[in-house]
């Protein structure tokens, strides 16, 4: 089991697995056939709100964070088929920032990897 991140631009691969955009706008000018997805999770992508405020203003990236953190914590719902698809196999969350080291892909992969350590935790593996 392995969950990754990919910016939907780069070609899709065997190892991807199961492959889920997770931002709330396409990427203008990127053909839908050419993703190879299996589903746009639009409702797990950081609010409108929020993605206006931060604004890839790097000196927010840390509150960014905090912020899109609590939006995930306050909304299971929206991430737990990721959780679940996640625990049967590989998983590539994909986004279209240029920001590689910096994107909202980063954190959301980050808590759910938080969170499958909870639950192995829980079921003593």
């Amino acid at each position: 089991m392995a969950l990754k991140i990919k910016r939907i631009y780069e070609p899709a691969e065997i190892g991807d697995g199961r492959r889920f955009f997770v931002e709330r706008l396409w990427p203008r000018g990127f053909k839908k056939e050419a993703a190879k997805i299996e589903a746009w999770l639009k409702e797990v992508a950081p609010s409108t709100e929020l993605r206006r405020w931060y604004a890839h203003d790097l000196a927010r990236w840390e509150e960014f964070t905090q912020r899109y953190r609590a939006e995930l914590e306050a909304c299971p719902s929206a991430w737990q088929f990721l959780l679940e698809a996640a625990e049967k196999g590989d998983v590539t969350l994909l986004y279209s920032a240029r920001d590689i080291e910096h994107n909202s892909a980063l954190v959301l992969r980050d808590f759910l990897m938080h969170n499958l350590e909870i639950r192995a935790g829980n079921r003593g593996d």
